[in-house]
């Protein structure tokens, strides 16, 4: 039961690892203001607009309730968001800090497993544990796989069950065309932060799936190595013959 919840905790730790990445990472923004030719749209300068993003990001960490990102535009320094789009960052706040914790959580568990695991079996749990690490990336990369055909089919249904899902308001539904936030982070940007995700933690579930093999390779090699020390010992020194 435990190691299955270990295997089952793997692409939860992965997913919320990597949201934290993304949520944190600023070359995201500025490479989704750039592609989405934001300044533009915006009419809010690119430093602007960068300066914005870390407040929200500053945000997510702190222990304000509300959300008051400001900018300056026109030579006017100004609060950017509405009322409206304050409060749904109120709530974004929660589903982020959410993820946090979940992520926190999952990290604690496995570090216990596999503190406990070495307590007991010590060097022979080793082997154990590549196995169901390796079992835990193949199921990351799988359940990942599936949302992202799903996303690539149609991430538009995908995105809009999200917000279903996640939020018990209807807050989320803003006019693209007159706030700042869907201005600001358009649908695409979520497209290329999801995929973003999504293939941090494939690649990291294909290198915990290897690991028996890389772990058996390097047994291999220790022994292989051993064995050679051990025969060039074993042979015996040469003769000097005395000088006349």
């Amino acid at each position: 039961m435990i190691v299955t919840l270990f295997v089952l905790v793997i692409p939860v730790f992965l997913i919320t690892s990597n949201v934290r990445w993304v949520i944190a990472a600023p070359f995201l923004y500025s490479y989704g203001f750039d592609r989405y030719d934001i300044p533009e749209r915006t009419g809010i300068e690119r430093s602007e607009l960068l300066s914005a993003a870390g407040q929200i990001r500053e945000y997510f960490d702190n222990g304000e309730e509300f959300l008051d990102v400001r900018v300056t535009q026109n030579g006017i320094t100004r609060s950017l968001y509405n009322e409206r789009e304050i409060l749904h960052m109120k709530d974004v706040k929660t589903l982020v800090r959410g993820v946090y914790l979940i992520h926190v959580s999952s990290a604690a568990f496995i570090g216990a497993f596999i503190l406990i695991g070495l307590w007991f079996l010590r060097r022979q749990f080793i082997p154990y544990l590549a196995r169901f690490a390796a079992l835990g990336g193949v199921l990351s990369v799988f359940l990942v796989g599936l949302v992202g055909v799903v996303a690539l089919a149609g991430f538009d249904q995908l995105f809009l069950q999200f917000h279903l899902i996640s939020f018990s308001n209807d807050l989320w539904i803003l006019d693209p065309n007159s706030d700042y936030l869907l201005m600001m982070f358009p649908e695409g940007f979520f497209f290329d932060a999801t995929m973003w995700i999504a293939g941090s933690t494939v690649v990291e579930g294909i290198i915990l799936a290897m690991l028996p093999l890389l772990l058996r390779w390097f047994s291999g090699r220790r022994q292989s190595m051993g064995l050679s020390e051990l025969v060039h010992t074993s042979e015996p020194s040469p003769e000097v013959s005395p000088h006349k």
